[in-house]
């Protein structure tokens, strides 16, 4: 069983990952659209990064989302 932490991560980045492909964006486009790195898009997007809300709101802004989207899990 994955920590809760992890758990949770995880979640938020499955979530990120739905939201670019529904966007019609690429990890590539997505960041440059956020102003990060691609790798660190993959990196939340496989819940191997724990993102910090400043990264999670630039996610949700080039996305055009509002932030709480990303945490809604289902």
């Amino acid at each position: 069983m994955l920590a809760k932490g992890k758990k949770y991560t995880k979640k938020v980045g499955r979530n990120v990952k739905l939201a670019r492909i529904k966007a019609g964006l690429n990890q590539e486009e997505l960041a440059e659209k956020a102003d990060l790195s691609r790798e660190t898009i993959g990196a939340v997007e496989r819940g191997e990064k724990s993102p910090t809300i400043e990264t999670i709101g630039s996610i949700a802004d080039a996305l055009g989302i509002e932030i709480h989207k990303l945490f809604i899990f289902d």
